[in-house]
């Protein structure tokens, strides 16, 4: 049998054909479901929970009266608990007023085939009905409402400190119930027929507000952390003072807002006990004198002095930059040098004892001098103790109480108090200040004012001491001529009782030696009261001479008084008047009133023994 061939054009017509023929017909099934769906749910269509494909919407409300029946919500709850809620408990029932029609409405019946790919979950609260108050009161009857099996959430927290550091402890899920949460949610779960209800999922537990992934406690863990890696080094005095995690974190706290703190008077507190430590200003000193003695200075506000506000707010700076350093503390005031000898080997030595002062730099000695300090006498004693110069200023003009001073070269070191010339003055050291010192200050030299002057500067130590036993010779012989003078003074006026004081000045001065006599100011005071005394002594004794004369020429006037009538029995009596007259004195017997009747009575016992 003999086959016909097939032209190409005849095969590529017939594959055409086929082709469109099967085209006409998907489209015409599209048509078909595009009709069918105007008034049917499309594939893979879901309301309220409950498949409808392909269901009108008398049938999608049959379906959904249907799933009511025996409608159980399922509460799935934390540690593996369920509980139901029945839709028979809470009168659950189907309400229609046209809600499904206007679903299906607006569905595009000709987007059918991506329905059928992806389908559609519709849903609406007003096709199902029920009762409120049953649904609070079955909540409340569930076992996950009941206080005693209820556990409190607790929020992600920050560890307490260790070496590894701050670490951040992960949140608690409880399962205390958010009741308002839980009765909205299994009310929209009812609503929408769903079959169960993770209360974990739909935020029906009063969960953790901080978790371990919140920014505000993981920012608070860095910072923390960063506070405790950050070491401070102190170099003081060739000691290393470290300040580090063992006492940072002690400081530090965090609130239950993940907010960190630190306990600034806690630091405020080390920093205290670090300049307690470290301080030197206001503590006793020693001091390896000039005079080959050691003494203890006491008093004045030289030395290292830590400003302990500026120095918490560094440390607190310190702390927020994150990084170690290495430094000193912020100081208020500085000393020389650090150790046992904070004033090092540049400073001003003031011996008021020996009034004389030292002034060694670096190690040096570059002047010493006698000075007149304050005068003790009117109670300006010059302040003891260890100072540093506050500043130095040229020609300045010092005022005080009654007096105004110009002065070359000004060194204050104790408030008013300070070194300077006094020009005014033509000697120095010994015992001056004992009687006419200054208003406190120490009085130097011009020359040595401006040595000194010239080579100090502000903050430059001035260690005031006394040490009895260095007096100077100078000072001593001044001493000892002062209570000459005071021994003169108290003779006062001079009197015939005066004879004790001026006796006493007398050898007051005779003790002396030549150089404390050359310092007594009132030897012509006491040449004067000796004089005077002498003359006082001389009239006295002549007053004496005087009245024994009279005295003893009383008694010859008594006697001669005596004799009476002259008989020849007189001659006894006349010889001892007689005898008695002879043997005064010329003064005395000026004084005899009666000698004439002495002559007569001899002249009469003449004549009756005579006749």
């Amino acid at each position: 049998m003999k086959k016909e061939k097939v032209s190409g054009h005849s095969g590529k017509w017939i594959a055409g054909v086929s082709i469109l023929t099967v085209l006409l017909v998907l489209l015409a099934v599209y048509l078909v479901f595009a009709v069918y769906f105007q008034k049917h749910f499309c594939f893979h269509t879901m309301v309220n929970h409950v498949s409808v494909s392909g269901a009108s919407a008398a049938k999608t409300e049959e379906k959904i009266a249907e799933e009511m029946k025996g409608y159980e919500l399922v509460l799935n709850e934390r540690e593996d608990q369920t509980e139901k809620i029945k839709g028979a408990d809470i009168d659950l029932a189907p309400s229609f007023h046209g809600e499904v029609q206007d679903m299906l409405k607006k569905q595009n019946a000709f987007a059918w085939p991506y329905y059928l790919i992806v389908g559609q979950n519709l849903s609406t609260d007003a096709v199902i009905t029920y009762d409120e108050e049953k649904l609070d009161a079955v909540i409340d009857a569930l076992d996950c409402m009941k206080q005693e099996g209820q556990k409190q959430s607790e929020n992600a927290k920050i560890s307490e400190y260790t070496q590894d550091g701050y670490q951040i402890i992960p949140e608690v899920y409880g399962t205390q119930i958010n009741r308002d949460k839980l009765i909205e949610e299994a009310g929209t779960a009812v609503s929408e027929l769903k079959e169960s209800l993770d209360l974990s999922e739909e935020g029906c537990y009063e969960d953790p507000a901080i978790t371990s992934e919140s920014k505000e406690l993981v920012a608070a863990q860095e910072k923390m952390n960063r506070y405790v890696n950050v070491t401070i080094t102190y170099d003081v005095d060739d000691n290393v003072e470290k300040l580090d995690a063992e006492e940072i974190h002690n400081w530090l706290s965090v609130d239950d807002k993940a907010e960190v703190s630190i306990d600034e008077a806690a630091v405020a507190e080390y920093v205290k006990g670090l300049a307690k430590k470290y301080n030197t200003v206001y503590r006793q000193r020693s001091l390896d004198t000039s005079y080959g003695q050691t003494v203890s200075i006491q008093g004045g506000d030289y030395g290292w002095k830590i400003d302990n506000d500026a120095e918490k707010e560094m440390i607190l700076a310190d702390l927020e930059a994150g990084e170690d350093v290495e430094r000193e503390p912020v100081y208020a005031q500085t000393a020389n040098s650090h150790g046992e000898h904070d004033y090092g080997n540049t400073y001003v030595e003031i011996n008021l004892t020996a009034q004389h002062l030292y002034f060694y730099k670096n190690g040096s000695l570059l002047v010493d001098s006698d000075f007149v300090s304050g005068d003790i006498s009117k109670g300006h004693n010059t302040p003891v103790g260890a100072y540093a110069v506050t500043y130095k200023q040229k020609d300045a003009t010092l005022r005080g109480p009654g007096y105004e001073s110009k002065v070359t070269y000004w060194m204050p070191y104790c408030n008013d108090v300070g070194m300077h010339d006094a020009t005014w003055r033509s000697d120095f050291g010994g015992s001056i200040y004992k009687r006419n010192g200054s208003h406190g200050c120490v009085n130097l030299p011009a020359s040595v004012a401006k040595t000194i002057f010239e080579n100090i500067e502000a903050g430059y130590p001035v260690l005031v001491y006394e040490l009895p036993g260095t007096e100077s010779a100078k000072g001593i012989a001044q001493d000892a001529a002062a209570a000459t003078d005071a021994a003169i003074k108290a003779i006062g006026d001079v009197t015939i009782e005066s004879e004790p004081a001026i006796t006493a000045a007398r050898a007051s001065y005779d003790a002396l030696d030549d150089t404390a006599k050359s310092y007594v100011k009132n030897l012509d005071i006491l040449t004067a009261a000796e004089a005077a005394y002498a003359q006082l002594q001389q009239q006295a004794a002549e007053q004496q001479a005087q009245t024994d004369a009279q005295m003893q020429a009383q008694a010859v006037i008594n006697q001669i008084a005596g004799l009476g009538t002259v008989t020849k029995d007189s001659k006894a009596g006349i010889e001892a008047a007689r005898s008695a007259y002879d043997g005064l004195s010329d003064m005395a017997k000026a004084y005899v009133s009666n000698y004439a009747d002495l002559e007569k009575a001899e002249s009469d016992y003449k004549a009756l023994t005579e006749s």
